[in-house]
């Protein structure tokens, strides 16, 4: 089960979104801000965080402190009526995609997917540990 964090102001778009990511076996969270996400991401980490375009390039170095898990990669989105805006070099670079949605969900869970399978093959996904085997 991967953990991905959805984060923008498209309450409808992300929600589709996060079903969808849920239908497939993931583990979605949305929230709204890039504050609420940095919060969220300190107690558990997503390995794959999917920010609103607009939003990172307004805030792209709040962005970038949200911590990921080993392994794991950011993601940008743009509403397909939206033009795209513009973004410093750094977080540039810092993104493995930039997509448009949501003509390109399946794009998005295709990534999602294979971030997580690479995770898992490397050692870094986090391990499931059952609940009778927890330490209290």
């Amino acid at each position: 089960m991967t953990y991905v964090m959805l984060v923008g102001s498209d309450v409808a778009l992300l929600e589709g979104l996060a079903q969808s990511l849920s239908g497939l076996g993931h583990r979605p969270l949305v929230t709204p801000t890039l504050s609420d996400a940095r919060e969220l991401a300190m107690d558990l980490p997503p390995l794959i965080l999917v920010v609103d375009r607009a939003l990172a390039s307004v805030a792209g170095t709040e962005m970038l402190a949200i911590s990921i898990a080993s392994g794991g990669a950011r993601i940008l989105y743009r509403a397909a009526a939206m033009p795209p805006a513009p973004l410093f070099p750094a977080l540039q670079r810092a993104v493995l995609a930039d997509l448009t949605l949501p003509l390109e969900r399946h794009r998005l869970a295709a990534l999602v997917q294979s971030i997580s399978d690479r995770a898992k093959a490397t050692g870094r996904a986090p391990r499931q540990t059952p609940p009778e085997r927890r330490a209290e």
